[in-house]
């Protein structure tokens, strides 16, 4: 059983996400393998040329005709500004205002995912001028006040003073941030212990490919054979005692039977510690 984080929309997420980008054709049955396995959170965007939102959506028609109803699932989806998006392969209207590109974006999510709601919208990545940013968040602090999104988010944002500056901007302040955790932005150091004192939750992805130097450690080694657990599941274990939600994109029912496991031991406070100072290195 999975547990839940609270954020600060009073929303619970899932300690483990589901990721779907990559998946392309495989992307139904993936989800569905994922969910029937444990998994409760999914998260995607409407970006055609990373993710297949519509694949997640026939996903959830396949389960709740198995009986797990949409209610019982933690889903997440993105705004990708145009930046982001295949020339060849824009969901929305390139030529309309930031406001209107939101709206049209949010709308054919829900068509792609056959739901009413979701409960979290990210900003895929952040706009500038800051001006185009704020704008932005404004249209989705519109879907969060219409009740079609619990909560907002932003995405591949590693600067902690842009970060602040929404956060001060905002009505509606952002509750997830989900970023790269990997070595080149000191693994957000700074900007978690900010999100943390104000109840943001912080959502990791390339977990595994940005870090073998982690994986291959004497201290990782240790710890599976202390454990009996994968380096991956040593590594999943850490970012949840940490306060992190990781994204997992396992493509294995093996491998996501292990990520689900590991909640199954608990690190001690001296081995989260050593972790911790092999990623200060």
């Amino acid at each position: 059983m999975i547990p839940y984080v609270t954020t600060n929309e009073n929303v619970q997420m899932p300690s483990l996400i589901y990721g779907t980008a990559w998946k392309e054709a495989r992307t139904a049955d993936l989800v569905e393998t994922a969910v029937k396995a444990g998994f409760r959170g999914i998260d995607t965007a409407y970006q055609p040329k990373h993710y297949n939102e519509a694949g997640v959506g026939d996903a959830l028609k396949r389960l709740e005709a198995q009986g797990i109803d949409r209610s019982e699932l933690y889903l997440q989806t993105k705004f990708t500004p145009l930046s982001g998006q295949d020339p060849d392969r824009v969901p929305y209207d390139p030529t309309a205002p930031l406001d209107v590109q939101v709206t049209q974006s949010f709308e054919s999510s829900k068509r792609n995912l056959g739901i009413s709601y979701v409960d979290s919208l990210v900003l895929h990545s952040p706009l500038f001028p800051y001006a185009a940013m704020l704008k932005v968040w404004r249209a989705m602090e519109m879907l969060y006040h219409s009740k079609d999104v619990r909560q907002l988010g932003i995405s591949n944002c590693y600067d902690p003073e842009l970060l602040m500056r929404l956060y001060e901007d905002a009505e509606v302040k952002p509750a997830v941030v989900q970023n790269r955790f990997y070595r080149q932005s000191r693994y957000d150091k700074e900007l978690r212990a900010w999100c943390r004192e104000r109840g943001i939750v912080y959502q990791s992805f390339w977990s595994l490919t940005a870090n073998p130097h982690l994986l291959e450690s004497r201290e990782f080694f240790a710890l599976t054979q202390k454990y009996d657990k994968t380096e991956a599941q040593i590594l999943y274990r850490y970012l949840n005692h940490i306060g992190i939600v990781p994204l997992i994109g396992s493509t294995s029912l093996e491998h996501i039977k292990q990520d689900l496991a590991i909640f199954e031991f608990e690190l001690a406070s001296d081995e989260i510690a050593a972790v911790s100072a092999l990623l200060e290195g």
